[in-house]
């Protein structure tokens, strides 16, 4: 899968002593961000390099358990300006899980402020744009994940896996696979995680910390936005779910609380297209997730300035929630009634 000419321009830019290097993955990040995140900050300072692993915001709670997630660095919460500062130095800059700068917000300021760095791109999204020096990018992989478990691979060798980078690669595969139950999934993938298990990860405890570890007010808001704000669009095989932020301070909500909920409709006999609209004080969180033909990256792109995968994707709207719902029901009527489906 590793294209070898861009291995070797890798090797090259880390060669030649210590860099510093700074590893980034994009706002809200998930198991996949963390985890491939983790596991590639781990393997390049075993290899001599001053690495800091930055994340926009905070990640999800029920990740806190992870071995090295002291490591993670949130640059929301850089009062005195330390890790805008080793960006400014850097030599390096990898880019894991996203492929657009300017949508990392204050973090995306201060990587476009560095002029001299070289950007690596690290991903599986689609449409990467011509904004960085060397990419790795993958669409058809199930995770960023699973790409970093290959180059890790056939850049430094499977001896230098350990249980923390097992454990961070299982994460980000689990997370972005839905637990091996979407699509993307191949014999070469399982073999990639049978090599993980050797390392002596304990499954079973991963599986309750990712999926049971979650608030009673989770649980709730859950309940809440499944009973009362559910929609069905029974015409179209659609369903969507909207949470205004009074919803959300209700229930005490914390990043993460959220993860999942865009799948729900799914589970619904006919419904084909799922979407969930999360109000935040700047704009409306837009999540979509859809089965088979329906391509909610076009979805994304033609209705809210969003993408990512054909059947998951994500956008943003910067209208209230009932304009953002009834553009949302027309945008549903045209995607459907003239054929833009596959």
């Amino acid at each position: 899968m590793i294209d070898l000419r861009s291995l070797e321009q890798l090797k090259e830019m880390l060669n030649g002593g210590p860099k510093k290097i700074v590893v980034v993955t994009h706002t809200n990040p998930d198991g996949d961000a963390i985890g491939s995140s983790l596991a590639w900050r781990r393997i390049l300072e075993k290899q001599g390099h001053d690495v800091h692993c930055v994340v926009p915001n905070r990640y999800p709670y029920f990740l806190d358990w992870m071995a090295d997630i002291s490591k993670i660095e949130v640059f929301k919460e850089d009062a005195d300006g330390k890790i805008a500062e080793f960006i400014h130095e850097a030599d390096l800059i990898f880019c894991l899980d996203f492929n657009l700068i300017s949508r990392l917000e204050g973090l995306g300021a201060s990587i476009e402020a560095n002029k001299s760095a070289r950007r690596i791109l690290i991903d599986h999204h689609l449409d990467p744009p011509a904004e960085f020096d060397l990419v790795f990018s993958y669409p058809r992989e199930c995770s960023t994940s699973y790409i970093v478990y290959e180059l890790i691979s056939q850049y430094a060798g499977c001896e230098m896996f350990d249980y923390p980078i097992a454990e961070s690669l299982y994460v980000g595969i689990m997370t972005d696979t839905g637990n091996f139950s979407y699509s993307n999934l191949s014999a070469d993938l399982f073999r990639a995680v049978a090599r993980l298990v050797e390392q002596g990860i304990d499954i079973p405890f991963i599986n309750t910390a990712v999926y049971n570890g979650f608030s009673e007010s989770r649980v709730r808001l859950l309940g809440y936005a499944l009973n009362d704000n559910m929609t069905i669009l029974r015409d179209y095989g659609v369903g969507f779910i909207t949470l205004r932020e009074s919803e959300l301070r209700r229930y005490r909500f914390q990043q993460g609380d959220s993860e999942g909920f865009v799948n729900y409709p799914l589970s619904i006999k006919g419904i084909r297209m799922s979407a969930m609209f999360l109000e935040t004080k700047q704009f409306i969180r837009v999540s979509l997730r859809s089965r088979g033909e329906v391509d909610v990256n076009r979805f994304a792109r033609k209705y809210f300035g969003g993408g990512g995968h054909r059947n998951a994707a994500g956008g943003k709207s910067f209208v209230d929630m009932t304009a953002t719902v009834e553009h949302f029901r027309q945008a549903v009527r045209e995607f459907f009634e003239e054929g833009l489906v596959d």
